[in-house]
C-alpha cells in the first residue's frame, strides 16, 4: 500500500521529485500510517463499505510527506555534493 500511496502522491505533486523510488515508498508507508491515525482521531477508521475518508486522509498525508521529504532529500544531497 505504501508503494501505491507514494506513487500517487508523486503523481499529484507538480514538478519533478528527486527522491529515489525506495524513499518515495517509505514516505507512502508513513503517509498511510499517519492517515490511519488521523482517521482514528476523527472517528472514521471503520465505516460500512469503502472507507473513502480514510483513503483520502492517507493520500493527503502521503502527498505532504513526499513533498517535505523530497525537499529535505534535495537539501541534504546538495550539501553533501558541495562538501
Amino acid at each position: 500500500m505504501g508503494f501505491v500511496l507514494g506513487l500517487l502522491a508523486k503523481a499529484i505533486l507538480p514538478g519533478k521529485q528527486h527522491s529515489p523510488l525506495w524513499l518515495i515508498t517509505i514516505f507512502g508507508i508513513i503517509g498511510g500510517l499517519v492517515g490511519n491515525a488521523l482517521a482514528g482521531a476523527f472517528g472514521i477508521e471503520s465505516t460500512p463499505g469503502i472507507d473513502w475518508g480514510r483513503h483520502a486522509l492517507q493520500v493527503i498525508a502521503a502527498v505532504v510527506l513526499v513533498a517535505l521529504g523530497d525537499m529535505l532529500y534535495v537539501s541534504l544531497r546538495g550539501k553533501r555534493e558541495r562538501a
